[in-house]
């Protein structure tokens, strides 16, 4: 059970496996050393006769094995999780930049309870795979032939039982795998299904209480856990019969080692200390072996939800993040969109169909339209979410395909319909605009935004928290430092996408009075459906089944 893609993604802390091996190698030396200096001493005190005084030295020798083989196990363990912490961390970037690289139109189509638990929990399945399995996946090969390179000199007999009876153990582990995927995978399932349900009835709770249906969630929420449950403890039942079938026959061998010797030790044809010596070794040359298959389910796990990260991760990313080649542009800004088609569901249903219209610098443009029209769909090309099918556009007559993302995300501000507020303080959601910002330049984005005097009152003025489970804000004041956002960015391109919808009369005044501001000296492009937003248009562009009608 090796996933080649995760062995790939291994190599990064190669130093720190192959360190992990090494302690684990060195380890099986130690093992050796005290089984045969424990083998000396007992045969010196109850054979030969010998004093404390005359086993001192020995009993030291032990002791300082013993505290070595100790020491070697800590460094192993701090090596391997090492390894599995770098690993981790680097997936979760990479998963990270993925999806933001995909954008919110194609990470919309999953559920974000599922894609939560997927950065969280799935990666952190990867935790024993790495640390536990992967490195005794090699353990479990050189030690058990490191200690047969001792055991044949000395017993071919006991070499023989144990070269044996060794296969035994990975064939039946193989085997109970095999039955133990698909419940792994069953119970992997369950757990991202179970993940996005909660998150699911978490946001949609005030639909639930509006319909009353909120009381009914407690059965769904049972079901669905008990269907977890169910799937967990089918795992780990075949866990345990492995666990079970592992050291049944681990113990069988070692049985079998012990039978042959004590017989020969009887009619004396082994000495006593050389019989101890192998008999002690017979243990910790299945030891790894059963290690290998306790953490053979660990291995199961962190591949199932591998499959599901590097599905993420082999998402086609747009277009829009592999420019061909990087050219700057500055304001003022002109652009021009030429024969654009544009279809959703793999090209089945068509938004755009041959959209040409241009953006003058300093010009506002409302573009309205019934719902459909793919008003929507320009913005979101403007703004490099997705690519055209057919068609161009330009911003001063460089292809926007050429426009490095990063330089172009820095010449267009947007101010949607419900703008999102992180969890943090107002200054901080204020601070996205431009992180570099000075206070002073955040309250003078909120003054133009109009937002100072509300902030003002908070309890802690610019330092209330906000956001997800801080204090909720209305939708015209979320609309406003969504609006000093776009001031304190201070971008030539400004995208409004129903910036008024939703809200009441004395909001809608104020947030137009502060988008008249934020106007001035701007290329604008204005989605909507209110009339006193577009009387503050230039011109008006009327879509109609995807084309300017």
């Amino acid at each position: 059970m090796i996933d080649k893609r995760l062995l790939r993604e291994a190599r990064r802390v190669r130093f720190y496996l192959a360190l992990t091996v090494g302690l684990g190698t060195a380890t099986g030396i130690v093992v050796v050393m005290q089984a045969s200096y424990l083998a000396r001493i007992i045969n010196g005190v109850f054979l030969a006769g010998q004093n404390l005084r005359q086993v001192f030295p020995w009993l030291l020798i032990l002791l300082g094995i013993i505290l070595v083989r100790a020491a070697l196990t800590w460094l192993n363990e701090i090596s391997a999780h090492r390894a599995a912490a770098q690993i981790k961390g680097a997936l979760r970037e990479q998963l990270l930049a993925r999806l933001l690289a995909l954008g919110p139109l194609q990470v919309r189509g999953e559920r974000t309870g599922e894609l939560v638990n997927l950065l969280v929990e799935g990666v952190e399945a990867l935790e024993d795979y790495f640390s536990r399995y992967l490195p005794q996946l090699a353990l479990a090969a050189m030690v058990p032939l490191l200690i047969l390179g001792f055991v044949f000199p000395l017993d071919l007999t006991s070499g023989f039982i144990l070269l044996i009876t060794a296969p035994l153990i990975p064939f039946f582990m193989i085997l109970i795998g095999k039955w133990a995927d698909h419940l792994t995978r069953q119970q992997w399932d369950r757990l991202s299904r179970m993940s996005a349900h909660f998150l699911d009835i978490l946001q949609g709770l005030t639909t639930l209480k509006v319909f009353g249906r909120s009381k009914d969630q407690i059965q769904v929420i049972a079901r669905v856990s008990n269907q977890f449950r169910e799937t967990t403890l089918g795992v780990l039942r075949v866990a345990f019969l492995s666990a079970l079938v592992l050291e049944l026959l681990s113990t069988i061998s070692t049985a079998l080692v012990a039978v042959a010797l004590g017989l020969r030790l009887v009619y004396g044809r082994i000495p006593f200390e050389q019989a101890f010596f192998l008999l002690l070794l017979a243990p910790e040359f299945y030891l790894p072996l059963r290690l290998l298959g306790s953490s053979f389910h660990a291995g199961m796990s962190g591949t199932t939800a591998a499959n599901r990260i590097f599905e993420v991760l082999e998402m086609p990313v747009p277009v829009a993040a592999y420019p061909a080649a990087g050219q700057r542009v500055e304001a003022p800004l002109h652009i021009s969109l030429r024969d654009v088609h544009y279809a959703y569901e793999a090209g089945t249903r068509a938004a755009l169909r041959g959209v040409s219209f241009d953006l003058h610098p300093g010009e506002r443009v409302a573009l309205v339209g019934p719902s459909g029209a793919g008003k929507s769909t320009v913005a979101h090309l403007l703004l490099r979410f997705m690519e055209p099918d057919q068609g161009t556009i330009s911003v001063n007559d460089i292809p926007l395909q050429k426009i490095p993302p990063d330089d172009w995300c820095q010449q267009v501000a947007l101010v949607p319909q419900n703008p999102y507020l992180f969890y943090g303080t107002v200054a901080d959601n204020i601070l996205w605009g431009r992180p570099g910002a000075t206070r002073e330049e955040v309250i003078k984005a909120a003054q133009q935004a109009g937002a100072h005097r509300f902030i003002s009152q908070l309890p802690q003025g610019y330092d209330t928290l906000v956001g997800e489970q801080g204090l909720r804000l209305s939708g015209g004041q979320a609309q406003r430092i969504a609006i000093a956002r776009a001031f304190l960015k201070d971008a030539p391109l400004l995208i409004l996408d129903e910036a008024t919808a939703g809200l009441d009369p004395a909001s809608e005044q104020v947030v137009h009075e502060a988008l008249d501001r934020l106007m001035q000296g701007r290329t604008v492009l204005m989605i909507t459906h209110s009339l006193a937003t577009v009387e503050r248009a230039d011109r008006i562009l009327v879509l109609a089944a995807g084309r300017v009608a």
